[in-house]
């Protein structure tokens, strides 16, 4: 029986840029696409809601990319998703990639499936790979896993993980606070090579997890564990 796959996309203020990602996505295969608004102040809302076969849910205030993300893996679960693929919004990721995401789940081999970016000059800008190491060391000093891209928000979750996973985190520290959760209820996981595109769009946005935002997503994370 053929599993049912739902793309979860969280987006903030993508008015000019996701239409594509979506039709990127309907083109790669036969998904469910979940698009999740976080209060944005432009269109992002009313485009997607525009475009067939496409559920577009809102927040009315802008919570943080990991409680749009919580809402569109809720929807996708009462929607009856085997499988939760979890995708930035900007176009960075190809969504050709969630074949290879999805393949270890259906074979049952594992219930979480990370993306993993390439790490080297030329395919990745030298601050997002000292950011990533950062990430990764303070994942491990936090939570006792070692993952190889702690930050990435290309993922996909069997049924029963996306159900039972938790983090109570609303920003960025969600895509961290996920290996917690994989670590603390044994979960299963794998990492895959994914493609990444950065461009000028994706890199100048504000909302981006640049070096400020992951100093505020870094302090999150240490309070998270102290209360």
């Amino acid at each position: 029986m053929e599993s049912s796959v739902h793309v979860v996309i969280p987006v903030y203020n993508e008015e000019t840029v996701i239409a594509d990602v979506v039709r990127e996505v309907q083109a790669a295969g036969d998904y469910t696409i979940i698009v999740v608004d976080d209060g944005s102040r432009d269109a992002t809302f009313t485009t997607a809601g525009s475009m067939t076969g496409v559920v577009a849910l809102r927040h009315r205030i802008n919570r943080g990319k990991g409680a749009a993300t919580k809402t569109g893996i809720v929807a996708a679960n009462r929607l009856g998703a085997d499988i939760i693929v979890t995708m930035d919004g900007d176009g960075q990721h190809d969504p050709g990639d969630i074949e290879a995401l999805t393949w270890p789940i259906r074979l049952g081999e594992c219930d979480v499936v990370l993306g993993t970016r390439p790490r080297v000059r030329g395919e990745m800008p030298l601050i997002k790979i000292i950011a990533n190491k950062i990430g990764n060391i303070v994942t491990w000093l936090l939570y006792g896993i070692h993952v190889s891209d702690s930050q990435s928000g290309f993922r996909a979750y069997s049924h029963f993980a996306a159900t039972i996973i938790d983090t109570k985190a609303d920003k960025y520290e969600y895509d961290s606070k996920v290996i917690r959760e994989i670590n603390n209820n044994r979960l299963r996981f794998t990492e895959v090579p994914i493609k990444v595109r950065y461009t000028d769009y994706s890199m100048g946005k504000p909302q981006k997890q640049g070096f400020i935002n992951g100093i505020k997503t870094l302090v999150r994370m240490i309070w998270g564990m102290l209360v």
